[in-house]
């Protein structure tokens, strides 16, 4: 049994969360986000907490146990918090700006890059070369993260290119000299 899936998940004072026919419906101050659990899984909601239990002893239900308690608890932090990420454009010329809810980059291209964003995702930029993108929905924020880091990665040899911030990009040496 998965140990994460053990631990309760607590509800904050400004969240709603309800369960039927399989439907998960968490309301916070930010939005609402809803799920389909699996047939395989209980939810024990009380006053404060969420306490998952395996129905069938399967391993598809070992499987899920864990995955759906983080899920739950994905979707609390989501509507009370949000989720962010953050990239940088690194490399001579490379610039990022918003236009309405889409992402204009010129990374090097003979044309601008195009990224629309989905209505609950917001996307800004800083200093034309910071790229920020938030929202209620952690697997919708990484996946469009991803999707602009995409369009141009950081290469290994000047380190040029689209990279989370934060991150190492672990550099290659050149091409030796001929020697004789």
């Amino acid at each position: 049994m998965s140990r994460i899936g053990k631990l309760p998940v607590k509800i904050p004072e400004k969240v709603t969360v309800t369960f039927a026919d399989k439907n998960m419906l968490v309301k916070g101050p930010k939005g609402q986000l809803s799920m389909t659990c699996s047939d395989e899984i209980a939810l024990n909601i009380s006053e404060d907490t969420i306490i998952l239990s395996v129905l069938k002893l399967s391993p598809k239900s070992k499987k899920e146990f864990g995955m759906y308690r983080a899920l739950i608890a994905n979707m609390i932090q989501g509507v009370t918090t949000g989720f962010e990420k953050k990239l940088e454009l690194q490399g001579v010329g490379y610039r990022s700006q918003v236009q309405g809810k889409s992402l204009i980059l010129n990374v090097g291209y003979s044309h601008q890059v195009k990224i629309d964003a989905p209505d609950d995702i917001k996307i800004t930029v800083d200093g034309n070369t910071n790229v920020s993108i938030s929202g209620i929905n952690k697997q919708l924020v990484g996946q469009i993260a991803a999707n602009i880091r995409s369009v141009r990665p950081p290469e290994p040899y000047k380190g040029k290119g689209i990279r989370y911030q934060g991150e190492h990009v672990r550099k290659k040496a050149g091409k030796a000299g001929k020697k004789k």
